[in-house]
């Protein structure tokens, strides 16, 4: 038989146990969430500018995950409140047709970088091919086709209206694969001299490695330039005043953005958050722009 006395160290025990994890739940209440998951898209500046966020969001004391989607999830997955963050809305064209669907239930918070443009890209050494509308009539010469990225990119949209717009229809078709695969391709023909077209946009780390050049659009086909926007789900700006103030004030210029870009795919696969912050530590300037040190 147990003592009633004996019970009294284990009810004291228990009370103050009681206690700390009603303080601890608490603190929890007031803290503010450090936790931010960011989703992204296999687009370059998009991979670079998110690994760079993380580094400078962890460097600050918050725990960062990041996801990669197609584009149609990142905007569906904003609007349901997951992920919390998107870095790369390109609008108000590219974009246009998931934010007209889901942008009254996003935040925007702000525009980091002010020119992004989308392109039919050829290698400069083709001569006598300098705009779309030069692209009539030697269809033979790139095998009918137009090799671009995945088919519900902006950038896809916009290459199919161009090939209306220039009276393309009846000579090539849209090869839509993806920005690794258009890529490859693009290294293969420019290293092997041969003509080939492809679908591009600025900024990216192609227009410094590989000899190649914009076609000129004078029907302004493939749209004007773009702003590239921060976007966060419903409520970010409340949960997460400290980020959405630091993403106001933050800043690329095209020459760094390019930089990033380099440094990002030169790295291996698994390495582009030590990229992202050798990077970093090379251009403190850009830290200031996010929120200072």
């Amino acid at each position: 038989m147990v003592r009633s006395g004996s019970r009294r160290p284990t009810a004291l025990l228990a009370a103050l146990a009681a206690l700390v994890l009603l303080a601890a739940g608490c603190g929890g209440q007031n803290a503010p969430d450090r936790h931010i998951k960011i989703g992204y898209i296999a687009w370059d500046e998009d991979v670079a500018v998110t690994y760079l966020v993380k580094h400078l969001l962890e460097e600050r004391g918050y725990r960062v995950d990041l996801t990669e989607l197609k584009i149609e999830q990142v905007y569906a997955g904003l609007a349901k409140g997951n992920p919390d963050l998107f870095l790369d809305a390109w609008l108000p064209s590219t974009h246009a047709e998931y934010w007209n669907r889901y942008g009254s239930q996003l935040e925007d918070l702000g525009t980091w970088y002010e020119q992004g443009t989308l392109h039919i890209a050829v290698p400069n050494y083709l001569t006598g091919i300098d705009s779309i509308a030069d692209l009539k009539g030697k269809a033979g010469m790139f095998g009918g086709e137009i090799t671009g990225i995945d088919e519900g990119a902006g950038l896809s949209r916009a290459t199919e209206e161009a090939i209306t717009a220039y009276g393309l229809r009846d000579e090539y078709r849209l090869k839509n694969s993806s920005t690794t695969t258009m890529l490859a391709e693009l290294q293969k023909a420019t290293d092997a001299r041969r003509p080939i077209a492809v679908t591009l946009w600025h900024p990216h780390w192609a227009y410094a490695r590989y000899p190649i050049k914009d076609l000129r659009d004078p029907r302004g086909a493939m749209g004007g330039a773009e702003q590239l926007h921060a976007v966060g789900r419903a409520g970010f700006g409340q949960d997460h005043p400290e980020v959405a103030r630091m993403l106001e004030d933050f800043q690329l210029t095209d020459r760094q953005i390019t930089s990033l870009e380099n440094e990002i795919n030169n790295a291996r696969r698994d390495r582009e958050q030590q990229a992202a912050q050798k990077w970093a530590e090379a251009h403190p300037e850009v830290a200031e722009t996010f929120g200072g040190e």
